[in-house]
């Protein structure tokens, strides 16, 4: 079976936007849940936190059980069980149950996750692979800019319950995607030397590796000042300056356009400058304008229009960082990307977890604490760049000699 370029692109960009979407239209829900089920703003967050947890922990499992059995198989059981998932999740009577069934859920949605960027490695290296994962993320943006709309017009209309079935159904469509439009990427002969014994020895070098773990964490942290705003935009936003979940659901997927937008030019760019010189410059500007708007913050201006002016600006930036790091981390690691995919996925979102938890309980009703765990994100990531693509740059310059 044979696909296009932008053809597998789009077949990946769905399947890895199917975990998210049960983020970003649930996000709009968070208040509502609250009420509904008698629950504290914690309470609430902890469902969400508990889906950011399983999403990191499962990809762990998910890549080398890829590498050994081929990229189709985990993903077909993964959608399965984030099928079940959801509709546990929509049946839930109380918060306690809902926290389980999301971490659950999460166990399904990280399948997808994890393997569609070890099928972007299977295919193609260096800047091809720039230019497919941003066109992966091109499609993945279906997400972030037109769930929260959507969420928000399910749970005006049918309630909150609405949303888990409405992602019930983009299951069992990327179920129906997977088997037939989305080839085997793993062929048998490259599973061999794969086994869990191999798994844990490649897991060994991986994390012994500097320079990938420099890395992972600076998409880390990257991704973590979204999770800050993910966790904490739908109280700051909605409860705190008023907007309805309709105009949230706008505000949110402008960030969110920003960020996907701009990941557009990676390969273009990366072409141009290279990669590591584009990861270099894009760090630095969105580091400089998150501590901006956090010296902003600080002075007292708290206007609504001038952070979310902000908060665009930064995130463009953001995303030339995340999709160049993530092709820099596994350029090197072909024979093992599942393994190295996982991995770099489990420590992005388990350091998401620990920055939405940390903004989660600072929280005070305003938009101060999110957009400290947004800078002080943006800040960290910075410094990771500074450390691990100094000497990169040099080897870069040496080998155009």
């Amino acid at each position: 079976m044979k696909t296009s370029f932008f053809g597998t692109a789009l077949v990946l960009g769905l399947l890895s936007a199917i975990g998210p979407f049960a983020i970003d239209m649930y996000l709009p829900a968070l208040p509502s849940i609250g009420q509904s089920l008698g629950a504290s703003m914690g309470a609430v967050q902890a469902s969400l936190m508990a889906f950011f947890i399983s999403l990191g922990v499962g990809q762990i499992i998910y890549g080398p059980v890829s590498d050994m059995l081929g990229r189709k198989a985990p993903l077909y059981f993964g959608l399965v069980l984030f099928a079940l998932g959801s509709v546990g999740c929509a049946l839930a009577p109380d918060i306690e149950t809902l926290v389980v069934l999301r971490f659950i859920q999460g166990l399904g949605a990280c399948a997808g996750m994890v393997i569609p960027r070890a099928v972007v490695r299977d295919l193609h290296t260096g800047h091809d692979a720039a230019r497919h994962m941003s066109l992966l993320m091109l499609v993945f943006s279906v997400s972030p800019i037109l769930a929260p709309l959507a969420g928000s017009v399910l749970i005006e209309v049918f309630g909150w319950r609405a949303v888990f079935w409405a992602v019930t159904v983009a299951a069992l469509l990327g179920l129906v995607l997977l088997a037939t439009s989305l080839p085997e990427t793993r062929p048998p002969e490259d599973r061999v030397n794969s086994s869990f014994g191999s798994a844990l020895a490649a897991y060994g070098v991986l994390l012994k590796d500097r320079h990938f773990l420099g890395l992972v964490f600076i998409g880390a942290f990257g991704i973590s000042s979204f999770f800050a705003y993910l966790a904490n935009s739908s109280f700051v936003l909605i409860d705190h300056y008023g907007l309805t979940p309709r105009q949230y659901s706008i505000a949110f997927a402008a960030n969110a356009a920003s960020f996907i937008g701009i990941s557009q030019f990676t390969g273009k760019l990366s072409a141009r400058f290279g990669l590591v010189k584009l990861v270099k410059f894009a760090v630095v500007g969105y580091a400089l304008t998150m501590t901006l708007l956090l010296a902003v913050n600080l002075s007292g201006m708290e206007r609504l229009d001038v952070m979310l002016g902000m908060l665009f600006i930064g995130y463009g930036f953001l995303g030339l960082v995340v999709p160049t790091t993530a092709v820099l981390a596994l350029d090197e690691h072909g024979e093992i990307a599942g393994t190295a995919s996982a991995l770099m996925g489990t420590l992005q979102f388990v350091t998401g977890a620990v920055v939405m938890a940390v903004t989660g309980a600072m929280a005070d009703g305003t938009a101060r604490p999110m957009v400290a765990g947004i800078a002080g994100s943006a800040i960290v990531a910075w410094v990771l760049a500074r450390i691990t693509l100094r000497h990169a740059g040099r080897a870069a310059a040496q080998d155009k000699e």
